[in-house]
């Protein structure tokens, strides 16, 4: 069989022909001539009404005027052709054939590709008319998209290079001959369609497995894991009987990672057969006795199980012929019959083959909001009732060790993956060293099933039941919360993950699926047991088991024993999955220390001490063992993860951002400066897309990743100064300032309205904001100066200052307001924060304004009156007087956003600079070989290195040691940040010469922001009297 065979069909659901039944039928019930539009399809050349209309050149009105016109000229006679194409695409004539909807299911099951190519056309609502299920194709080719039809060689080629594949590798399908001759004559192998199921068969013989009485969730079985038919046979004709007839029908099961798990259907009898996999295999793994034991345990306790029939191991242990141990596996249930691994070469069990749904997307598509909420309960029930089995009733009290059941797991995956290693992981590293600490202080004792999630259930075929319980390999005794935590983990994974789909990128509240809280507090609630403290490190103990289980699968891969056909894929998402394991190993080190005692400051284990004996000692490892000694300076020391965003960042700009920089430059020059460009706005669905977006957002704030990527302050510092690199970065990925610092005050400080309303807005990308707080009276560098006030009138507040802002923007809606509500209280219980949506009445803009003469369109700044403006109390922040808390709150990761892009500046422009005197000749030699030049590259790279490691490690205590803790790094990279930008964007000016100040060039806007910093992210003179208190205090 070709390996990447795809086969595209022409009319894959076959909805019943235009030229024949449906037209023949309405023709006869309607009095015209029969053949007329069938007539009408196919004579006219190339430029008839039909084919233009399927080529997308015809509105539905004009297609329908000239149809029926030449429809009447055959008819000779006026023809409703209107009334036609209403009966045809009604939903009820398009209808698929159940026949070839199954060969499509059996062709997918295989692993194959398929194609839709269809000569269609468009509805007048506007969309195309294409009456199928599209998620069951991989590549859709429509003509009226196209703009070209069949038979025309280029829309096969359109298909075969979008799907990736050669015309030899592939089959098409079709019922017109000038279609199939079209794409014979490009190599492709055709199957006439006239009779459906003359054509099945010889899709069938093409292919070389059956495309009918498809049995869902299986393939045919791998030529590694193929196992002798003979042998099975017999063995199953001892078991029956006379009540077996018929062949032997063998397929794979697409689950079983590590067992590999067949259908038998022999005669009238449906199993599934489970076995160990061959090959040498780890101490005590794949046991597949165990799960034969734990099954017949658990169906006599009540809990839903398929009903095993028979196992089958080394024959000395059983110590009975054949045929009293088929007389004992039915009288006799509590008999364990067994018999000889020579059958099939391995030791495996028999149970009854049970029919049902099995759900292997979390998010239930296709299901109605009531019913997830159904699905989701049932997976909870069922959970709790294994977890409530008397394990002395049911016979199983020696099934696992009892007691430090989690502590055991640790050191056997931990000795599993190192079995399996090949190659190091630091992320793995730090979880073998941080889990055995964290261990939890008590367990309780129940069979935990070890694999429970939503996709190792059968449910029953109707009700929103759990009829089956599968994939008992991992099961023993020990703490039932592991199984919670696994089964929650797909809420923690993307949708898009290959191995397990996620939740993470979906609304669950809208799907109708309970929260992972709610769906954790349905258990405790449903086993009577208090909330989980220690959530966090279940969670993160959960995804360092998958890693280990992932890196066995891979290992298995690289020598054929692995069951699955995606092992080898499998493997390779091992780093991806420690990496998720260690952010939540992170935030369980976060809700720890925040639970500390804080009558003492925490320790700072780095900082720069004035007395050479406090010095602490240095780490230069990349990798460390806990946070708070992970100082990662270079991209290679980074988690897999966090460096294929940076990879994907750095090709994301030098693709579609630094093209790109010069037109928006000019544009912000223009006429139509004001209006956004909608480069920008394409750009940002492209970075969406590629999942760029909201990257800004810090573990401590985000813990959940409900909002944004998860990562820690030190990892986004990297991120951030790539950004950096370009002033229209941070905007495309959702990572512009003051969108950033108000996103994140919403996060920390917004009721569930004010979410609703402004966040997820905001978080789309959908609207901008604005921070207003500098007035023009007052030395605004000291919040307590502000004076705008904020008057509470029944039930709205009222407030009259007159300041400077930047909110031109015309998708600025909403300006997070700072003023005064108690002039009388203490000096930081004064002032207090509203949301106030720009529309409001009363808000003036008096004038624009520039920096450094430049406008900065379209976001802009302005002088702006806020008089009498009248807003709701619900628009309060957190409460009245509480205004300087969230500043100070706000200024939280924000505080060093502006340092980490001012890095980025700084490299932009002495890569510039090297460029430019590599380029240029002057005084006989190049500029790069004049001293002056040289010495200004020196030091350019000297002063960026200081600055980034300044960064980093403010970075990294705001990570370790809390914001306040590291407040003295943040004081002195406010400070040293900006003067180098300044200087090392002055040295590339210098050498640019005229060009370094034109708009031909970022650097003139550089040094202007990094300029302006100075003043906006505080002036430097606050900081360094900051960082004297701090000093002469210690």
């Amino acid at each position: 069989m070709l390996p990447h065979l795809c086969t595209p069909f022409e009319r894959p659901m076959l909805v019943l022909d235009l030229s024949t039944f449906l037209s023949l039928e309405w023709e006869l019930r309607l009095g015209v001539p029969p053949g007329t539009i069938r007539q009408a399809f196919i004579s006219g050349g190339g430029d008839r009404p039909w084919m233009r209309y399927m080529r997308g050149e015809l509105r539905p009105a004009e297609f329908l005027q000239e149809f029926g016109q030449q429809c009447s000229g055959i008819a000779n006679s006026s023809v409703p052709v209107e009334s036609f194409f209403s009966e045809y695409t009604s939903s009820q004539n398009a209808v698929p054939l159940p026949v070839m909807m199954e060969a499509i299911k059996c062709i997918r099951a295989e692993g194959l590709k398929t194609a839709v190519l269809s000569n269609n056309f468009y509805l007048p609502s506007g969309e195309s008319f294409l009456p199928l299920d599209k998620k069951q194709f991989d590549v859709i080719i429509e003509s009226c998209r196209e703009g070209v039809c069949k038979p025309d060689p280029r829309i096969y080629k359109v298909c075969l290079e979008r799907l990736g594949v050669q015309a030899r590798e592939s089959i098409f399908l079709d019922d017109l001959g000038q279609n199939l001759k079209a794409a014979a004559q490009l190599g492709m192998k055709t199957v006439k369609v006239e009779d459906t199921n003359t054509a099945i068969e010889e899709l069938e013989t093409h292919l070389g497995f059956p495309l009918r009485s498809s049995v869902p969730y299986t393939s045919s079985v791998r030529p590694a894991m193929e196992i002798p038919k003979e042998p099975l046979q017999d063995y199953l004709e001892s078991i029956l009987g006379t009540h077996a007839k018929g062949s032997l029908v063998l397929r794979q099961f697409s689950h079983g990672q590590s067992n590999p798990t067949y259908y038998v259907k022999f005669g009238d009898h449906h199993f599934v057969l489970r076995k160990k996999p061959p090959g040498k295999l780890l101490p005590s793994a794949h046991a597949v006795e165990r799960e034969f034991r734990v099954l017949k345990a658990l169906a006599q306790a009540g809990v839903p199980v398929p009903k095993v029939l028979a196992l089958c191991e080394d024959p000395s242990r059983a110590g009975f012929p054949l045929e009293i141990t088929i007389y004992l596996i039915y009288f006799y249930p509590d008999f364990p019959p067994k018999w000889d691994s020579n059958i099939i070469g391995t030791p495996f069990y028999l149970m009854e083959h049970c029919a049902g749904r099995i759900f292997k997307d979390p998010s239930l598509p296709g299901l109605e909001a009531r019913q997830r909420m159904e699905i989701y309960t049932a997976m909870n029930r069922v959970l709790c009732k294994i977890h409530s089995v008397d394990i002395q009733v049911a016979g199983l009290e020696d099934y696992g060790k009892h007691g430090n059941y989690i502590q055991r797991q640790v050191q056997t995956w931990s000795k599993q993956y190192r079995a399996t290693e090949t190659h190091s992981i630091p992320a793995m590293e730090r979880l073998i060293e941080w889990l055995p600490s964290h261990m939890p202080a008590s367990e309780r004792l129940s069979v935990v099933h070890g694999d429970f999630r939503l996709d190792n259930l059968i449910f029953h075929p109707e009700k929103p039941e759990v009829a089956a319980v599968l994939d008992w390999e991992l099961s023993t005794l020990g703490n039932p919360l592991s199984d919670l935590a696994y089964n929650c983990v797909a809420y923690y994974l993307p949708s898009h993950f290959s191995i397990l789909k996620g939740l993470r990128d979906h609304d669950v509240h809208q799907l109708g699926i309970p929260s992972a809280e709610a769906y954790v507090q349905l258990y405790c609630d449903q086993m009577d047991i208090p909330p989980i403290e220690n959530w966090n490190f279940y969670v993160a103990f959960s995804f360092f088991r998958i890693a280990a289980i992932l890196q066995g699968v891979y290992k298995r891969s690289l020598t054929g024993q692995a069951s699955s056909a995606t092992a080898e894929s499998t493997g390779k998402q091992v780093e991806l999955i420690a990496d998720l394991a260690w952010d939540f190993a992170t935030k369980e080190g976060f809700r720890v220390f925040k639970e500390l005692p804080t009558s003492t400051p925490p320790a700072r284990p780095f900082s720069t001490w004035a007395d050479p004996r406090q010095l602490p000692k240095r780490h230069y490892s990349g990798v460390a063992s806990t946070p708070s000694s992970q100082l990662i300076v270079s991209l290679d020391g980074l988690p897999s993860r966090v460096q294929q965003l940076h990879h994907k960042l750095k090709r994301f700009l030098d693709a579609h951002i630094y093209p790109a920089e010069q037109l928006l430059r000019n544009y912000q020059v223009s006429p139509e400066r004001w209006t956004p460009h909608p480069l920008l706005e394409e750009l940002k669905e492209k970075a969406k897309a590629e999942g760029l977006w909201n990257l800004f957002l810090p573990l401590e704030s985000d813990p959940e990743m409900r909002y944004g990527a998860g990562l820690s302050n030190m990892e986004y510092a990297h991120l951030c100064a790539l950004m950096g690199t370009s002033l229209y970065a941070p905007e495309v990925f959702n990572c512009s300032a003051p969108d950033t610092g108000n996103m994140e005050v919403l996060i920390r400080y917004g009721t569930e309205a004010q979410k609703a309303h402004w966040l997820k807005p905001l978080l789309d990308g959908k609207i901008r904001s604005c921070f207003a707080m500098t007035e023009p009276q007052v030395a605004s560098s000291d919040a307590t100066n502000i004076e705008a006030s904020i008057v509470e009138e029944k039930c709205s507040c009222i407030f009259t200052p007159l300041f400077l802002t930047g909110a031109l923007d015309p998708r600025c809606k909403l300006c997070v307001f700072m003023g005064k509500t108690d002039p009388t209280a203490p000096r930081h219980k004064q002032q207090s924060m509203l949301l106030v949506p720009m529309d409001t009445p009363g808000i003036t803009v008096i004038r624009p304004l520039t920096v450094f003469g430049v406008d900065d369109a379209p976001a802009g700044h302005g002088e702006i009156t806020f008089e009498n403006v009248r807003i709701p109390k619900e628009n309060l922040l957190l409460g009245p007087g509480r205004g300087f808390e969230i500043a100070q709150g706000r200024l939280g990761p924000g505080r060093i956003h502006h340092c980490m892009r001012l890095v980025g500046f700084a490299e932009r422009a002495l890569a510039l600079m090297k460029e430019r005197v590599s380029s240029r000749v002057a005084f006989g030699k190049p500029l790069a070989e004049q001293g002056t030049i040289r010495a200004g590259v020196a030091e350019s790279r000297i002063e960026i290195e200081q600055a980034r490691l300044l960064v980093l490690k403010a970075a990294h205590l705001m990570d370790t040691v809390g914001n306040k803790g590291a407040a003295l790094e943040i004081a002195m990279i406010k400070v040293v940040a900006p003067n180098m930008a300044l200087r090392v964007i002055d040295r590339a000016i210098q050498a640019f010469g005229a060009a370094g100040l034109s708009n031909d060039q970022p650097l003139a806007l550089f040094f202007a922001w990094a300029r302006a910093l100075r003043l906006a992210d505080g002036p430097d003179e606050v900081h360094r009297e900051a960082i004297t208190k701090m000093e002469l205090k210690r």
